[in-house]
């Protein structure tokens, strides 16, 4: 129990709680010494307001950020207040204000958490409002809200630089050893795959999060603070990090196959198991011991289970003999290969936070890590273009613009308490996807209503007030932690924090508790019912889109390794831009179909054609993975025009699937022919098997090792085009199934 609370209180939550809770608390217990309690409460909304556009990035960008910030909220709340004695000009500039602040989430991340706030702030703003010199004031309260929390949230930084860092790149590692955890899991012979994979990808797209915000940070502060050892060495942790995961992707082996082949020798593969397993578990100790980890030293470095693989490749050798066993030994020695790499990697992470790698320095090649960063542009064009039906943002803003008026006119004119809480409600829950909503709807009804009874009984006890303070600091900083982990804890512990706060102020808090939850369940029903009726964003819609970047992104990385085959020499940034991007759409593939997988099952009908979309797609990426590692860590002859062929094959065959999804044309004459691709692929390996048969140089245990090892490779072009084909062949079923 205490290494939960341990783990919890030391996560980016529990961070990011700590400072909006430090931001909003202050300021209320000074200025409530002082006498003046609303302008202290006043304060800590403007604190509240901002802190969702504290995200991660760099320093420069994280001031500017929430300065925007809040001036944004202090401004839309001058503006409403302004604005409401008029009523002729007050619901036509509501919709407009709404649907403006809705559709800055157009600029990416950080626009769409201050499109919230400034949301929250405008719902809010009719429960305190304000006229003349004291509109003016107000909202002056708020915006020195958002400044005291960029105050605070500046001291975290300073006190702890790397702190958040710190904590991203653990979570990072245990991701990372949850992924060769599955990878392990594959090599048990009942092994369920397709269910193993897709835990896989799951873990991918929690990893690219990850990975992203880590990118921001690190490389983001190279020009700032590239002379710092710190930096530098969790650059270096983060860039072996990647580098783990991706060589786990690369190092893909046909598991049917390999069962097949050692199904009289089930214990080599067996020893392999362990070796995943203890690369996962060390992966795992690792993430536990960030912070004190020049202490944590794995005593055997993995050394055990890899001499144990080795004595058991040895005695597969010897119990068939060499000839028999030479394709097998080839494939063992290779997954021997994979498992070194890994532990020479993990070690690197070790002596990174050991004072040795203090005095290390990035490579020349990651002098151009800049380019990995998204850049951050706001052009007038990008917000004109998408105000168009076809654009996502724009009909979720038209949805929850609409919905707000509704709720506004509603508790306007019935019998409900506080108008502004069925807006919250509305502004909280609803997201431009049906299952997010409906999820976010039943735990928001669940937690206010197991909150408002929990603290009904507590306020019911205890009346004191300093008490019933601390209990709302303390609900406060957990509502906030939950939110991106739990919501239905977070909306329980929210809606604990308001009816403490109340039950401090006011002395009717029943009455509190029942408009809460009627405000709250209207609320709730309205972003429900809008998003099922009022131009609802169902997922199968997009996810033709993802489908489309995930097989362009594999296209343009098979693309990119062709040409580093063709040209050799150093590895150009854009391979690696392509790699990323390649890794980055098929998590956001994987993410569409988990969306699609909470809506009705009346829209689900084109689920299982893109399952298989996700599984194609990750596969393909497995394989152009492996032939990329094969090349960059092999002395490759020139690319014949065989191999060039078959690529082309490939390319083509991706190229049509792209064309399907666009509705375009498809002129079939240019379609290869399969047994032509069958022969260049006799081609390829004729020609490789006589170069290395005339080569004298080499013994004969060598050759026979290349050889296999072509046979290798061939094996892995040839399936690469049966996946590109099916790939092909499905996207002509989904799109078939789209036009019924």
């Amino acid at each position: 129990m205490f290494d939960r609370i341990s783990k919890f209180t030391n996560s980016t939550s529990f961070l990011n709680a700590s400072k909006v809770t430090i931001a909003s608390v202050v300021p209320v217990v000074i200025l409530n010494f002082l006498g003046h309690f609303e302008i202290g409460f006043t304060i800590a909304l403007g604190a509240f307001y901002t802190y969702p556009s504290d995200i991660p990035s760099s320093l420069s960008h994280k001031i500017k950020g929430l300065i925007v910030a809040s001036l944004i909220v202090s401004g839309v709340n001058l503006l409403v207040n302004l604005a409401y004695p008029f009523p002729l000009l007050f619901y036509p500039f509501l919709g407009f204000l709404l649907f403006l602040c809705s559709m800055i989430s157009v600029y990416g991340q950080r626009a769409t958490l201050v499109s919230f706030s400034a949301l929250l702030s405008i719902s809010l703003s009719f429960g305190h409002l304000h006229t003349g010199w004291e509109a003016l004031q107000y909202s002056g309260f708020i915006f020195t809200g958002g400044i005291l929390y960029l105050i605070v949230s500046l001291v975290f930084h300073f006190v702890q630089p790397y702190k958040y860092v710190e904590l991203q790149i653990a979570e990072g590692i245990k991701l990372t050893a949850k992924y060769l955890k599955l990878r392990g899991d594959l090599w048990s012979p009942a092994a369920d795959r397709q269910k193993i994979i897709e835990k896989q990808l799951a873990i991918q797209v929690d990893l690219n999060l990850i990975h992203e915000d880590l990118r921001k940070m690190l490389i983001g502060n190279q020009n700032a603070s590239a002379t710092t050892t710190q930096n530098r060495k969790m650059l270096l942790v983060f860039i072996t990090l990647v580098e783990i995961q991706e060589l786990a992707l690369y190092t893909s082996f046909d598991h049917s196959k390999l069962h097949e082949k050692f199904a009289k020798h089930p214990e080599v593969l067996r020893t392999y198991q362990n070796v995943a397993y203890k690369l996962a578990s060390t992966l795992k100790k690792l993430s536990k011991n960030v912070h004190h980890i020049a202490v944590y030293v794995d005593k055997n470095d993995l050394k055990n289970e890899l001499d144990a693989l080795e004595f058991a490749i040895f005695d597969y050798e010897k119990t068939l003999g060499k000839e028999e066993a030479a394709e097998g030994v080839l494939m063992l020695t290779n997954m021997l290969k994979y498992a070194k790499n890994q532990v020479g990697k993990i070690k690197i992470i070790q002596r990174a936070f050991s004072l040795a790698m203090q005095s290390y320095k990035l490579k020349d090649k990651d002098k151009e890590l800049e380019k990995f960063l998204t850049p951050q542009y706001y052009p007038i064009r990008t917000l004109i273009e998408n105000f168009s039906y076809s654009s996502s943002i724009f009909r979720h803003s038209l949805r929850l613009t609409i919905t707000i008026l509704i709720g506004f006119v509603i508790g306007k004119f019935l019998p409900f308490q506080n108008v502004y809480w069925i807006l919250l409600t509305i502004v909280v829950i609803m997201r431009p996807g049906y299952g997010l909503t409906k999820e976010r709807s039943y735990n928001r009804i669940f937690g206010t209503i197991l909150g408002g009874l929990l603290a009904f009984g507590i306020v019911s006890v205890i009346q004191n007030h300093v008490a019933l303070s601390i209990f709302s600091i303390v609900c406060m900083l957990l509502g906030i932690s939950f939110t991106q982990i739990n919501y239905k804890i977070s909306a329980t512990f929210v809606t604990m924090y308001v009816v403490f706060i109340y039950g401090i102020l006011t002395p009717n808090v029943v009455e509190v508790i029942q408009f809460r939850i009627l405000d709250s369940l209207a609320g709730a029903t309205l972003a429900f019912i809008a998003n099922q009726f009022l131009w609802p964003a169902w997922e199968f819609i997009n996810t033709p889109i993802h489908i489309e970047n995930s097989i362009r992104a594999n296209r343009n990385y098979l693309k990119e390794i062709a040409d580093f085959y063709n040209k050799k020499g150093e590895i150009p940034t854009s391979y690696r831009l392509s790699r990323k991007n390649a890794f980055v759409e098929i998590g956001n593939l994987m993410t569409s179909f988990q969306r699609m997988m909470q809506e009705p099952k009346s829209k689900q009908k084109t689920m299982p054609l893109v399952n298989k979309l996700v599984v194609l797609n990750h596969s393909l990426l497995s394989a152009l993975a492996s032939l990329s590692t094969y090349i960059q860590s092999h002395q490759t002859t020139s690319a014949s025009e065989s191999f060039n062929y078959i690529i082309k094959t490939i390319l083509l065959n991706l190229e049509h699937s792209i064309s399907i999804l666009r509705n375009e044309t498809i002129i079939t004459d240019t379609f290869f022919d399969k047994e032509d691709v069958t022969l260049q692929f006799e081609e390829l390996k004729r020609k490789n098997f006589t170069r290395l048969a005339t080569d004298d140089e080499l013994d004969k245990e060598t050759r026979q090792a290349k050889m296999q090892e072509a046979s290798m490779v061939i094996e892995q072009l040839i399936w690469m085009s049966n996946l590109a084909e099916k790939i092909l062949k499905i996207t002509k079923e989904l799109k078939a199934v789209n036009n019924d």
